[in-house]
């Protein structure tokens, strides 16, 4: 098994998920978009494939990136929905950050002429 591989197989996102310190404490929107997501259909098997997009505005704590990409890569050998895959990165990213703003989008690509978009945005949820 090669090196990322392995890092991707082995990813725990409570462990490895890596938090670091937000030096600035002015409002400010990060903006996240992953294009290269998969994940595999919990009835066919089959890959479903999307770009996901995280905008959120830290509050004292920001995402390390290579942890971002790894967490989001350890999805393509996971049988997992389309709206619960959306929802937990929202729910992972919620918890370990509290962030101000935080707003997940999930663009799945057209699959049986279905095309997909699970959005949260924590304005709508936290009302």
């Amino acid at each position: 098994m090669k090196y990322g591989e392995k890092e991707i197989k082995e990813f725990d996102v409570d462990k490895d998920l890596e938090i670091w310190p937000n030096k600035h404490k002015k409002n400010y929107l990060i903006k996240l978009t992953l294009p290269e997501f998969c994940c595999l259909c919990p009835r066919s098997g089959y890959p479903d494939f999307a770009t996901i997009y995280i905008d959120y505005t830290p509050n004292d704590l920001v995402v390390e990136l290579k942890a971002i990409k790894l967490y989001i890569n350890s999805f393509m050998n996971r049988n997992i929905s389309h709206e619960d895959s959306a929802n937990e990165i929202y729910d992972v990213l919620d918890n370990k950050l509290k962030p101000k703003y935080l707003k997940v989008v999930a663009d799945y690509n057209p699959r049986g002429n279905v095309h997909t978009v699970i959005e949260l945005d924590s304005e709508k949820i936290r009302k």
